[in-house]
């Protein structure tokens, strides 16, 4: 049997699981209403966002950072982004996900355990398991106390989680954190979203040196990239040790360009979010009233769970047959028995999208 075989035995069981992908081209048409985009605040087309990646003198950097890929861009938006996030010192990755691999191998040499919440993302997950380091996996949003841990460790959570919404618990995470304990905070989708002017929930923390904050600019910021923020001499440490740093092609300047405009509307986007809040309101106000549980959070994470693979697949089919995109979220993205609907309201989002979504959707209840 060759491995083309063995493929080809493993797409059939993936197709049997009710989990088989295929990227499909997304070309947004007249009438077409997108509730799977992550770009929350609408940045990502915004007209400033736009010209300033038009007005960079060179796209691609050329390579890494330490060789002839730094760019002027890459330290402005560095030197932007930490007071912003209330952290010492900031350095970019070309993605979030490289961010993650550089933030948790690094970290990962100054401790003797790592603890990762149950929920996390795929990215933290992977750059966990890639360490040679004792980790534990703790239930969602329930860090064992730090009397039955061992130290020092690394604690490993999302802000606002990706699947389900919800805020991880950070105010008790810190105050249950040991001296030589280091707390690494996922911020990408609270990012532009939650907290003052914008920074996520882990500003609400202070700027203690146990507290290191990764995100990502793809998101709210509607551009491309990551970072690590948190004391200087960590940065420092990444420069020098992180290989998803080191060897990477550095983030495109005209990139970098753009996500500095897009982090100044950030700031400025007061308004963005009080209308992107009550846009979420009234979808969950929505569900609510056609029995689906929505609880009363300003999270633009709203999921619809319902269970099999199977049942998410077909209600996310007559969605689009009725111009809607709403996404089946199966396994493994999410546990098993939890395949969803991931709703992701975003600030370019209407009450009357919102309508035809919870209209469409009690119609799909109705008839299924």
């Amino acid at each position: 049997m060759s491995y083309l075989d063995r493929a080809a035995s493993l797409l059939d069981q993936i197709r049997a699981q009710g989990r088989y992908r295929a990227v499909r081209l997304r070309e947004p048409t007249a009438g077409f209403v997108d509730f799977s985009s992550n770009d929350y605040l609408a940045l990502a087309k915004d007209p400033q966002v736009v010209e300033a990646f038009r007005r960079a003198t060179r796209v691609g950097s050329g390579g890494s950072r330490l060789l002839g890929g730094g760019h002027r861009e890459h330290s402005l938006l560095e030197e932007e982004l930490a007071p912003w996030l209330g952290r010492e010192r900031a350095l970019l990755f070309s993605s979030g996900y490289h961010a993650a691999l550089g933030a948790i191998s690094v970290l990962a040499r100054t401790v003797d355990c790592i603890y990762s919440d149950a929920l996390n993302h795929a990215s933290l997950i992977d750059g966990i398991r890639g360490t040679h380091v004792e980790r534990i996996v703790f239930a969602h949003g329930a860090l064992p106390p730090r009397a039955q841990r061992r130290e020092p460790a690394l604690i490993v959570t999302e802000s606002l989680f990706s699947m389900d919404g919800d805020a991880a618990p950070l105010q008790a995470m810190l105050a249950d954190l040991g001296e030589r304990d280091v707390l690494l905070i996922d911020e990408a989708h609270a990012l532009g979203v939650l907290g003052a002017h914008g920074a996520g929930l882990a500003c609400e923390l202070g700027d203690d040196p146990r507290v290191v904050v990764m995100g990502t600019l793809s998101k709210s910021f509607g551009a491309h990239g990551g970072f690590v923020a948190g004391p200087a001499l960590l940065t420092d440490l990444l420069v020098n040790a992180a290989r998803s740093f080191i060897f990477d092609t550095a983030l495109p300047p005209a990139i970098a360009l753009a996500a500095r405009v897009a982090l100044v509307l950030i700031r400025e986007g007061e308004d963005r979010r009080a209308h992107l809040h009550d846009t979420v309101r009234h979808l969950r106000a929505g569900l609510r009233s056609l029995g689906i549980p929505a609880i009363d959070d300003p999270s633009p994470i709203v999921p619809v769970v319902l269970g099999s693979e199977e049942r998410a697949l077909a209600m996310a089919h007559r969605l689009e047959e009725r111009r809607i995109h709403a996404p089946a979220i199966r396994p493994p993205t999410v546990p098993a028995g939890s395949s969803r609907l991931r709703l992701s309201v975003r600030a370019d989002h209407q009450r009357e999208h919102v309508d035809l979504l919870v209209g469409t959707l009690q119609e799909c209840i109705v008839t299924s």
